[in-house]
């Protein structure tokens, strides 16, 4: 198969992967039920007590998480009550959305 089909066809099977498990289908996961325990925004984290993550397969337990963007962490305090989404680019477990429970 020539250089340029090769290369066609891997990056279709890219996109097909990346719009079927990707960005797309991850900003729709749904909302987990957590409690900010700590926050450190020097290094961009956020360590939250949280129910079953259900978009990564994960049980309930504490745990840090990377913090999408700085502001993200400007919107709780440690104490609160909320509901995040949590996704997993690059390998590394990231808060991508948090807000106040309600």
């Amino acid at each position: 198969m020539p250089f340029s089909r090769t290369l066609s066809a891997l990056f279709a099977m890219g996109l097909s992967a990346t719009l079927a498990g990707g960005a797309w289908a991850q900003s729709t996961a749904p909302l987990t039920d957590g409690e900010v325990k700590k926050m450190d925004p020097k290094a961009q984290t956020i360590t939250l007590a949280h129910g079953p993550i259900q978009n990564l397969d994960m049980p309930a337990m504490t745990m840090v998480f990377k913090a999408g963007t700085p502001a993200l962490l400007g919107k709780v305090k440690v104490g609160d009550k909320v509901k995040f989404r949590a996704e997993m680019p690059n390998g590394t477990l990231t808060v991508t959305a948090i807000a106040l429970a309600k």
